[in-house]
């Protein structure tokens, strides 16, 4: 698992994972806001799974 998530992808999975949590305890009480569970781990990890099927890479790594 090489790291593909980097700079400012990461710092916004990281706020919108939060954003979205925050709801289920502060706000909106809807198990909606338990998606943002993958936005945060995903920004946590710097690893997103989905990145490698499309190409994408965003942390500046070598992707080989």
């Amino acid at each position: 698992m090489k790291a593909n998530v980097g700079g400012i992808d990461r710092i916004l999975r990281i706020v919108v994972g939060l954003l979205l949590l925050s709801q289920v305890f502060l706000g909106l009480h809807t198990p909606l806001g338990l998606i943002g569970i993958v936005p945060l781990l995903t920004g946590l990890f710097k690893f997103c799974p989905f990145y490698p099927l499309l190409g994408i890479n965003t942390c500046g790594c070598d992707s080989h």
